[in-house]
């Protein structure tokens, strides 16, 4: 299913602060309740619907993070770096888990809940490895523009732009919160995701990210906003391709003089979904470039493939050999 939003999350934007009744109805524990123990609960239910529909989690402007991991590292990020923490709502936390010390303070809330309801959360069969999930508030370092509203707006995002990551299509989950994770690994500046592309906050990419797509700038949008921002940075569009496709425009081999010609100048690396590759769209505009390899192979999973890319042609400022 491709995400389709309707919201354009600023750097001013306060979710509103919750009354009682709505906290009875489930938005968030009314503040007397320390612990959870009923799957039924109006706030498991809630997180739940967090966790399966993306409309619900962008008409709520919030999300589920499970696992101590991926919540230590937005933690980190947010509370360090951009030293705020209005991200971080509700922290919960098995009955038999201690809490975390440097995250005793940073949550507004923490509610004790059990094993059965931390597995109907998160989604799992078992809580030996997951202790803790978090309800978190989407942050401002994601803007959907697909609506009018945002579309002045999400050129903030990118006051200096040298490295942009375009996902064109990606549904996969996993693969798309590979590739978020691999581009913060490597020091890009940020992702843009044209049509058709999974929601990032979907449970399974945030799994894969490890919680990436809270600390890099993602903006969702199309060509229209692309050529933008293309030309505002002068941005060289780049696109990765099979090299034996049968496409009639040739694609450059990628290799370390390939590398060279780029590593300080702006450019933006599109990459296509594994089932129907790059759209027509993205392979006239982009100039092609295919990894090299030995065996006949014609191609490798998109986030093999475009962590290859992104490693390659990272920035000189951030290369670590």
């Amino acid at each position: 299913m491709s995400f389709v939003g309707k919201l354009c999350i600023r750097t001013s934007f306060n979710p509103p602060l919750i009354t009682q009744p709505e906290a009875v109805q489930g938005r968030r524990p009314p503040a007397h309740i320390e612990s959870i123990s009923s799957t039924t609960n109006p706030f498991v239910k809630h997180c739940l619907k967090l966790r399966k529909s993306s409309k619900y989690r962008y008409s709520s402007a919030s999300a589920i993070v499970v696992g101590l991991t991926p919540i230590r590292e937005i933690f980190t990020f947010h509370g360090i770096k951009n030293k705020e923490r209005d991200i971080l709502d509700c922290l919960l936390l098995l009955d038999d888990a201690g809490i975390p010390t440097e995250l005793v303070e940073a949550f507004d809330r923490l509610v004790n809940v059990s094993a059965g309801v931390m597995r109907k959360i998160a989604g799992v069969q078992s809580t030996e490895s997951t202790k803790a999930a978090a309800l978190l508030r989407i942050p401002a370092s994601f803007c959907d523009i697909h609506n009018n509203e945002g579309s002045s707006d999400f050129q903030r995002l990118f006051p200096t732009l040298n490295r942009l990551l375009v996902l064109d299509g990606i549904q996969d989950p996993g693969n798309l919160g590979t590739l978020l994770r691999t581009a913060m690994a490597f020091g890009w500046d940020g992702v843009f995701l044209l049509p058709g592309c999974c929601d990032p906050f979907n449970d399974k990419a945030i799994r894969a990210s490890r919680g990436s797509c809270f600390q890099i700038p993602i903006v969702s949008g199309d060509w229209v906003h692309l050529e933008s921002l293309k030309s505002r940075f002068k941005m060289k569009m780049l696109a990765g391709h099979p090299e034996n496709s049968g496409y009639e425009k040739t694609s450059v081999s990628l290799s370390p003089e390939f590398k060279f010609v780029w590593e300080d100048k702006p450019l933006a690396l599109v990459v296509g979904s594994e089932g129907h590759g790059l759209s027509e769209e993205s392979k006239t505009v982009c100039e092609l470039i295919s990894i090299p390899m030995a065996g006949g192979y014609e191609s490798l999973n998109v986030s093999v493939a475009g962590g290859i890319f992104l490693f390659m042609l990272q920035a000189r400022k951030h290369r670590t050999y």
